[in-house]
């Protein structure tokens, strides 16, 4: 499908929401995608990026960014706890928030540095108890204890069950949200980014549409 047609998908799925073109950030997940793909997509000018793993992006991006300039780096996988201090250095946003010991650990270093990455917590909305994420009864809880650790909470994650109507779960998120006060939605892939934006997603994250299907070898 390619950038261009994902960005003309996103602003018309913006207007027909009666949202602001440009409201929602669309970012490019760039995980285990061949280099030359990533470098095709910075070319075309796009600067918003999402990575799963710590490893994978602290081996790419510095030297993207020292090429491209400024590029915002979004860590969208399960963290963790001994890989948050790499994280917080490279990433401008974390996703995935999702237990108290990654917030006392991001609380540290965010308090050690006098900088924090913008932080998304986020919700199992399915209960799923294969998958990461903090369980919708809970959520309320843990952004108290978020916020007493003085950490910057600019929003919520969801990843909705596969194979189920991803709609409600962006509903339900988007309830948690207004409730406590938060502006920021991450929520909406590849497949579902445009009923995400009808739900009122801020952020969105695309990767298989933008650069073609992932190869695992």
């Amino acid at each position: 499908m390619g950038l261009a047609e994902i960005g003309t998908k996103l602003r018309a799925a913006e207007a027909a929401a009666g949202r602001a073109a440009g409201s929602v950030t669309l970012i490019a997940v760039s995980k285990v995608q061949p280099l030359e793909r990533v470098v095709a997509v910075l070319e075309q000018g796009h600067r918003v990026f999402g990575e799963n793993y710590v490893q994978e992006a602290a081996g790419k991006w510095p030297d993207l960014r020292a090429q491209f300039g400024k590029v915002e780096l979004h860590m969208i996988g399960p963290l963790q706890t001994n890989k948050a201090k790499v994280a917080v250095d490279l990433f401008d946003a974390i996703h995935t928030v999702d237990r108290p010991s990654l917030a006392e650990k991001l609380a540290r270093l965010a308090q050690e540095r006098g900088r924090c990455p913008q932080l998304f917590v986020q919700v199992n909305t399915g209960e799923e108890p294969q998958k990461a994420g903090v369980l919708p009864a809970e959520v309320d809880a843990f952004l108290v204890t978020c916020r007493g650790m003085d950490l910057p909470i600019a929003g919520l994650m969801c990843i909705p069950p596969e194979g189920e109507d991803s709609t409600p779960h962006f509903a339900a998120l988007a309830g948690m949200a207004a409730r406590n006060g938060l502006a920021g939605l991450s929520m909406g892939m590849s497949g579902d980014f445009e009923a995400a934006v009808a739900a009122g997603a801020t952020h969105v994250r695309v990767g298989s549409a933008i650069f073609g299907a992932r190869s695992y070898a």
